[in-house]
């Protein structure tokens, strides 16, 4: 991990860093969380650590240890489920709103996203590609008008950047949903509301088959 420089948000950079390091496969479904090694990692006091550790904890990455203590929590298939049944009808909504309010800007802006998105899958970089999903569709969040629905989203990614993490680090040919993306973004650009939702709540509903199986099968729970 790299030392981390003091900021506002110290504390969301900290959650950041520990999450990408669960993500990333750097601590494991069941490691005991030291708060010592990670302070002395990103260079930090305890209290900004204590406090994502909270969060995570909340946020269902981390369980209690046994005895004392936090530890990654395993993932809960169940849980993973219900999570992307309702991100499919945020996103749905995301959608639909940015069809009917921003579809020039999506024409304009979108394409690059979806280039970045390409890139990071020809590379095959797990952090790139993550990134580059949640770019997007933080775009289009911010495109849908509704000052509501990135902050509803917070947790989900934070759960999903999890789910992607492990199946990406077992994945010998990652998936590749930027065509989806790409069609996502050409309903939006065309105005076309109805389309653009249909499209999201099953690209997020066939993501939720596709991550719940490979995580099933790797035994990952």
């Amino acid at each position: 991990m790299k030392v981390l420089q003091t900021a506002p948000s110290l504390v969301e950079q900290v959650h950041k860093a520990i999450l990408s390091e669960i993500a990333g496969g750097q601590l494991r479904p069941g490691e005991r969380i030291i708060q010592e090694q990670l302070a002395q990692q990103l260079g930090v006091s305890r209290q900004p650590i204590q406090q994502a550790l909270t969060l995570l904890r909340k946020e269902g990455v981390l369980s209690d240890a046994p005895g004392r203590g936090l530890q990654v929590a395993p993932i809960d298939l169940e849980y993973v489920r219900h999570m992307y049944e309702v991100r499919a009808v945020i996103e749905g909504l995301a959608f639909r709103k940015a069809a009917e309010h921003h579809t020039p800007q999506a024409a304009a802006e979108g394409a690059a996203l979806i280039r970045a998105g390409r890139k990071a899958a020809g590379k095959r970089s797990f952090s790139d590609l993550i990134a580059a999903d949640m770019a997007f569709h933080d775009f289009i969040y911010r495109l849908s008008g509704n000052p509501l629905v990135a902050p509803a989203m917070e947790t989900h990614w934070t759960q999903t950047q999890r789910v992607m993490g492990e199946v990406l680090m077992r994945d010998n040919k990652p998936r590749d949903i930027w065509d989806q993306h790409e069609a996502l973004l050409a309903a939006v650009a065309a105005g076309d509301g109805e389309g653009a939702e249909r499209l999201a709540r099953r690209h997020i509903l066939d993501a939720a088959d596709f991550m719940i199986e490979r995580l099933r099968s790797e035994g990952t729970t």
